[in-house]
């Protein structure tokens, strides 16, 4: 159950400069976790590959109380998120989610069709397959309801 009181607070930076806080953070022994996803970018004269923020402007930290203001020596940090006066707290198990969500691959069997069910190792849950692309498919999940995107490999 430590798990659930472990926490990471979340740190506001200047704009498009969560990759190179959270790297400087690293850098200083504080944890720091940015999650990122890839996008191409087209601009007039070439087309490239871009690892961007999948939350602008934030970058996650575990740090320990005495060190909380060290963050404010990188000039790109503004501030902490505050929620009803006190520091926003994103739970360790919500970050582990989010990492397992988003190196999440799944292995293709040649059974991805529209209206079978797969099994989502990562989750332990089921989900209907509603949508199928090159790379990727579209899920439903059983118990939640939510649809989900997963990539294949």
């Amino acid at each position: 159950m430590d798990e659930y009181k472990t926490y990471w607070f979340v740190l506001c930076t200047k704009a498009r400069q969560e990759l190179k806080v959270s790297k400087i953070l690293n850098r200083l022994g504080i944890e720091a976790y940015t999650p990122t996803k890839i996008e191409v970018k087209n601009w007039s004269d070439r087309i490239k590959k871009v690892r961007t923020s999948l939350l602008p402007s934030m970058v996650l930290v575990k740090i320990p109380k005495n060190k909380v203001n060290t963050v404010f020596d990188i000039p790109a940090v503004k501030k902490y998120l505050f929620v009803n006066g006190v520091r926003a707290k994103v739970y360790n198990y919500e970050v582990d989610a989010m990492k397992n969500y988003l190196d999440s691959k799944f292995e293709s069997d040649g059974q991805i069709k529209i209206g079978n069910n797969i099994n989502i190792p990562n989750l332990n849950q089921s989900g209907e397959i509603i949508e199928v692309n090159a790379r990727k498919c579209i899920v439903r999940l059983q118990l939640l309801g939510a649809k989900m995107s997963i990539q294949l490999s």
